[in-house]
């Protein structure tokens, strides 16, 4: 009898966001072909625009996107796989189906509304941490907001975090959260309803939490031998 394959939640989000890796990968190599096209398709017919638009005096009209900017995306991109620096040095690579831009807010903002995949690079640019939410925002490009199923690997450490709802300030090098949380270890495991951490994962602060911690068993006293009295002489 066929039995359904039972995934755990962590594997379910890997498969999830390797199905959303390849789509994007696929996007990206569409796009990259449709815009050639269009270039090409530009550069064709751009004599034949160039001369009625020089001899017309009027104002091109203004859509109405224009006139709300403020809170209005600048750029909307399907399928994006971009690099991200911090010092010079590439350290992030952001997977997502949807990137919104908007430049005109206070403060500017990035949103990700279907998701996100972020991973952190090493020194060899090998992935040494990543990072899967159901939704993002990017703030100033430095404070980043993560909503849905949260969840972090650092392989370095071998540390697991969930969350429903986490904050990474790039400019201090934290995660902190004010929703219940979890995070396992090699050696404990921990909860709380709010967590403050540094972006390795090994210094942490947890409030109202509870886990446990494994103890290690105690060494059997091997039973000493009787003295025996002294003999009389």
């Amino acid at each position: 009898m066929f039995q359904r394959k039972y995934l755990s939640p962590e594997m379910q989000l890997r498969s999830r966001f390797g199905l959303l890796r390849r789509s994007v990968m696929k996007r990206v190599q569409t796009h990259a072909h449709l815009l050639f096209s269009h270039l090409l398709l530009a550069l064709a017919t751009a004599p034949f625009l160039i001369m009625p638009l020089a001899c017309s005096s009027e104002a091109p009209p203004m859509s109405h996107l224009q006139q709300h900017r403020d809170s209005t995306a600048l750029m909307t991109t399907y399928g994006v796989s971009k690099m991200i620096s911090d010092s010079g040095i590439m350290r992030y690579r952001i997977i997502a189906e949807e990137w919104q831009l908007y430049d005109k807010t206070q403060p500017p903002r990035q949103e990700f509304p279907r998701g996100i995949f972020l991973e952190r690079l090493d020194n060899n640019f090998k992935m040494d941490l990543y990072i899967i939410a159901d939704s993002a925002w990017c703030y100033d490009q430095s404070l980043w907001r993560l909503k849905g199923k949260v969840y972090i690997l650092d392989k370095e450490n071998d540390t697991r975090f969930w969350t429903e709802e986490l904050f990474w300030d790039m400019n201090e090098h934290r995660f902190y959260s004010n929703k219940y949380m979890r995070i396992r270890k090699p050696d404990r495991e921990m909860e709380g309803n709010r967590f403050t951490a540094n972006e390795q994962l090994t210094q942490y602060h947890i409030w109202q939490s509870k886990g446990f911690m494994p103890v290690p068993k105690e060494k059997k006293k091997t039973p000493s031998e009787p003295t025996m009295p002294p003999a009389n002489e």
